[in-house]
C-alpha cells in the first residue's frame, strides 16, 4: 500500500512539470526487483527532469540519491521535483570519458538531448524527437573523478540514460563501475546516435567489468517487429 501511494506521488510531481506521465514511468512493478539488493545508493546519470530519481526513491526510501544533468532547463525542473527530499543531491555537469566542455544539441523532446548527433534512423523511427533546437556548452567530468568526492554506500545502483554516450560514460567511471551492484542503461541495437556504442560492444564492456547481464525492463521496437533500444539490466555476480 505504501508502495502504491509513493507511486501515485511520483506521477503527479511529473505531471506537475508538464510531463506525459506515461511516457516516462515505467510499468508498475518493473523496478521493484531491486529491493532484494538493499540498495543504499543510486548514481542517476542523465537524469533529465527527474523522472527516474522519483521512481527510485518511490522504491528506495532510504537510498541516497546523486543525479547528474546537464541542461539548466532540466536541472531546474529536476531539484524543483526533489525539493525536500534530505538523500539527494543534484550536479549541473554530465559525465564521460574524459574532462572537458562539449555542446550539447538540446532536441524539441528533451529526454532525447545528446553530445553526440542524431541519427536517420533516430529520426525517423521518432520523429518527434528530431529537430534540434539549441546547442548548449556544458561541462563533462569523469565519474571516477567525482565518485571521489561522494559518499558511495554500497550496495551501489547506475542507472545510465545519456542518449548514445554511454561508452564514454564507462570509459571514465570504470572504477566506480566495477563497485556497482546493479547497472540499468539505455542500450541501442541501431544507431540511434552516429557513433555511437551499440549492445554488443555495451555487453562485452559490462562483462569485461564482471557483470551479468540479466534481461531488460522495457525496450521501443521498430515497425518491423525488430528491438530499437532497451533499458538493459546488468547485475555484478
Amino acid at each position: 500500500m505504501a508502495t502504491m501511494r509513493l507511486r501515485t506521488k511520483v506521477r503527479k510531481l511529473i505531471n506537475a512539470l508538464g510531463i506525459d506521465a506515461h511516457r516516462y514511468i515505467r510499468q508498475p512493478g518493473k523496478l521493484d526487483f531491486l529491493k532484494q539488493y538493499d540498495i543504499k545508493t543510486v548514481l542517476d546519470i542523465g537524469a533529465n527532469v527527474g523522472q527516474s530519481a522519483l521512481e527510485f526513491r518511490a522504491i528506495l526510501p532510504l537510498a541516497y540519491i546523486y543525479s547528474f544533468e546537464p541542461l539548466p532547463d532540466c536541472f531546474e525542473k529536476l531539484t524543483s521535483a526533489m525539493r525536500g527530499d534530505e538523500h539527494f543531491k543534484a550536479f549541473p555537469f554530465a559525465l564521460g570519458a574524459t574532462a572537458e566542455r562539449l555542446a550539447m544539441k538540446k532536441s524539441v523532446y528533451a529526454p532525447a538531448s545528446s553530445l553526440m548527433e542524431m541519427g536517420k534512423i533516430h529520426k525517423e523511427a521518432l520523429p518527434y524527437t528530431a529537430r534540434v533546437e539549441s546547442e548548449t556548452n556544458v561541462e563533462v567530468r569523469r565519474l571516477d573523478d567525482v565518485a571521489t568526492e561522494l559518499s558511495l554506500a554500497p550496495e551501489i545502483l547506475i542507472k545510465m540514460d545519456v542518449q548514445g554516450f554511454e561508452s564514454n560514460v564507462i570509459e571514465g567511471g570504470q572504477r566506480t563501475m566495477r563497485s556497482a551492484r546493479i547497472v540499468l542503461l539505455e542500450n541501442s541495437f541501431y544507431e540511434l546516435y552516429v557513433g555511437q556504442a551499440l549492445f554488443d560492444e555495451i555487453y562485452d564492456r559490462m562483462k569485461g567489468l564482471g557483470f551479468s547481464y540479466r534481461g531488460s525492463i522495457s525496450r521501443k521496437y521498430l515497425s518491423t517487429g525488430d528491438i530499437l533500444f532497451e533499458d538493459s539490466v546488468f547485475v555484478r555476480t
